[in-house]
C-alpha cells in the first residue's frame, strides 16, 4: 500500500510517499519540500494566516496533490501543527485547502506532534545511552521529547519557533550584539519554564536534534551543495562545531547566505534563531554534542498510517 504524509508547519511544508519496505522500515517514494512561511507575521502576536501565507500554501500543497494522485498513493494524512491550531482563521484555512486540494488537514496538539516526531525518530537514530532528549524545532515552535529507557517521561511544546524568534528579535537586516544578547536570554528563559519538570541531564543523555535547522546546521558543516539525507542522518554536531558555524553565517550578510554550502535557501534569517535554540539546549542538559535526524514527524505519520 502507498501512503502519503504531509507536515503543514509553520515555516516549511513537507511531503513524504511510501510504502513498507523490509521489516519495519519505510521504502520512501518520494520526498518534497516548500518554504511556505505559513508564519509570516507570527512574530509580532498576530493570530491571523496571512493572505499571502495562504496563497503560497494552497500552491505547494495543490503541488502535493497533483504528485500524490500522479503515484497512485492510496491512503494520505495531512497534518498541522502551531500556526494553524493557533490561529484565529485557522479552521478557515482548513477548509480552504480541502475546498481547493482535496486535502483533509488534522490539526494535532503540541503533545500529538511530540508523540509522532519520537515515532519517526527513534526508527531512524542510534545512539548507545540509557535516556536521549528528542528536540524538534519548527517554525511556530519547539517539542521536547525526554525517553527514558525506551518510554516517554516528559514532553512539553515551546513557544520556541524560529519564525516567532526571528520576526520578534531578528526582524533586522543586521543582526547586532544587543539583539542576539535579547534572543538568548529569552531562550533561556523560556527553556528554564518550560522544562522545569526535565531531567537535568549530563553524562548517559544523548541529544537529538530534528527539522530544518539541525540538518541545515549538519550540512553546512559537511559542506553539501546539494542534500544527501543519508549522510546527514545519525551525524554528531559537537557544540563549538555549531558555534563556529553561527560565527561564520553572522558575518556573512543575509543576501550571501544561500551561497554557504549545505544552507537551504528560505533559511538565511531563520537559521541564527534556530541555532541559537540549539545551543541554548545543550547548554540546558550539560551536553557538548547532538545526533542530528532527518526524519522527525513527517515519518511519525508514514510509520502510524502503516501500522
Amino acid at each position: 500500500m502507498r501512503i502519503a504524509s504531509i507536515d503543514i508547519g509553520t515555516n516549511t511544508f513537507r511531503l513524504l510517499v511510501t510504502e513498507p519496505g523490509e521489516g519495519n522500515s519505510l521504502q520512501k517514494l518520494y520526498v518534497g519540500r516548500e518554504i511556505t512561511r505559513l508564519g509570516e507575521g507570527s512574530g509580532n502576536g498576530t493570530r491571523l494566516i496571512k493572505p499571502g501565507a495562504i496563497e503560497r500554501s494552497l500552491k505547494a500543497l495543490s503541488g502535493f496533490s497533483e504528485i500524490i494522485r500522479d503515484l497512485g498513493v492510496e491512503k494520505t494524512r495531512a497534518v498541522a501543527t502551531s500556526m494553524v491550531r493557533e490561529s484565529d482563521n485557522g479552521p478557515e484555512f482548513v477548509k480552504m485547502v480541502k475546498n481547493e486540494t482535496g486535502l483533509p488537514v488534522e490539526v494535532i496538539t503540541g503533545e500529538e506532534e511530540a508523540l509522532l516526531t519520537v515515532n519517526g525518530v527513534l526508527k531512524s537514530v542510534t545512539f548507545d545511552t540509557p535516556d536521549c532528549l528528542i528536540f524538534d524545532i519548527g517554525g511556530g515552535s519547539t517539542e521536547y521529547i525526554y525517553v527514558k529507557e525506551g518510554n516517554v517521561t516528559n514532553l512539553t511544546s515551546t513557544r520556541l519557533g524560529v519564525v516567532c524568534l526571528t520576526e520578534r528579535f531578528l526582524s533586522e537586516e543586521k543582526e547586532s550584539e544587543a539583539a542576539l544578547s535579547a534572543l538568548g536570554a529569552h531562550i533561556e528563559k523560556k527553556l528554564a519554564e518550560g522544562l522545569s519538570g526535565f531531567p537535568s541531564g549530563g553524562k548517559g543523555l544523548t541529544i537529538i536534534g530534528t527539522a530544518g535547522t539541525p540538518t541545515s546546521l549538519a550540512a553546512v558543516e559537511l559542506g553539501l551543495r546539494k542534500y544527501d539525507a543519508d549522510i546527514v542522518n545519525n551525524y554528531t554536531l559537537t557544540q563549538d562545531g555549531i558555534a563556529r558555524i553561527l560565527n561564520t553565517i553572522l558575518g556573512t550578510p543575509r543576501a550571501e547566505r544561500a551561497a554557504i554550502p549545505g544552507l537551504e535557501k528560505g533559511r538565511e534569517d531563520l537559521i541564527v534563531s534556530g541555532t541559537e535554540v540549539v545551543l541554548k539546549t545543550l547548554g540546558r542538559f550539560s551536553v557538548n554534542e547532538m545526533v542530528v535526524s532527518d526524519a522527525g514527524l513527517l515519518e511519525g505519520v508514514a510509520y502510524e498510517l502503516l501500522s
